[in-house]
């Protein structure tokens, strides 16, 4: 239970159950579902059949040391660093998501590459414990899990700051006022317990809530 409004907590949530346990609780109804969701999942490539998300990195550190890893989630997101982050020469690209699903094809290459993926990690080269990350594909929800296991496995976690970025359309925020009066786009804020930082903007207020990728 969170102590405030506006706290991130973890949820319960089936995607970590092995699979025993999963198929002990699945009704044939469940069954007939996660069939026909991996049989658009899958995709024919000679007789190689991807679905699994990877996660490949130019460097040859078993785990990245990190202590401020920025996400931008969407292609609002995305662009926002594009345009005012990652304008200049000081990062470097050294790795990619690779994915596949009913919305998002990414190219089979093992090429560390931006025109391999529309999920890129950008390293700071003044300073490589500070990360970016350009998610402008969409991850479907059952992926989810996957995407953040093999992510964030690959980083030491220990003094790790996290700041995701993301955006929603004006007509889903909730509020007592017209949302034809509202001064778009706005920044709203939500935070864990462990962030002690001043918060640079309000506070996302009741009962707005953060979805997919980003509440993961």
């Amino acid at each position: 239970m969170a102590t405030f409004f506006g706290e991130v907590v973890v949820a319960p949530s089936r995607a970590g159950l092995d699979e025993e346990e999963e198929a002990r609780e699945e009704t044939p109804e469940d069954r007939e579902i996660r069939r026909e969701i991996e049989k658009k999942r899958y995709r024919q490539r000679g007789e190689i059949k991807e679905r699994e998300i990877q996660v490949l990195w130019s460097c040859a550190e078993e785990s990245l040391v990190c202590s401020r890893f920025i996400v931008a989630i969407g292609r609002n997101a995305a662009a926002f660093l594009s345009s005012f982050i990652l304008d200049s020469v000081c990062w470097e690209v050294i790795g990619v998501v690779k994915l596949w699903n009913e919305w998002c094809r990414t190219s089979s290459t093992t090429n560390v590459l931006p025109t391999d993926s529309f999920c890129l990690f950008y390293r700071l080269i003044s300073d490589p414990t500070v990360l970016l990350c350009q998610c402008s594909c969409y991850v479907a929800e059952d992926q989810q899990f996957q995407w953040l296991e093999k992510v964030f496995g690959s980083m030491q976690k220990k003094g790790l700051q996290v700041t995701i970025l993301s955006t929603c359309p004006v007509a889903d925020y909730k509020t007592q006022e017209s949302t034809l009066t509202l001064v778009s786009p706005f920044l709203k804020a939500l935070k864990t317990k462990e962030f002690q930082e001043q918060v640079c903007c309000p506070l996302l207020e009741q009962p707005n809530i953060v979805r997919d990728l980003p509440a993961a």
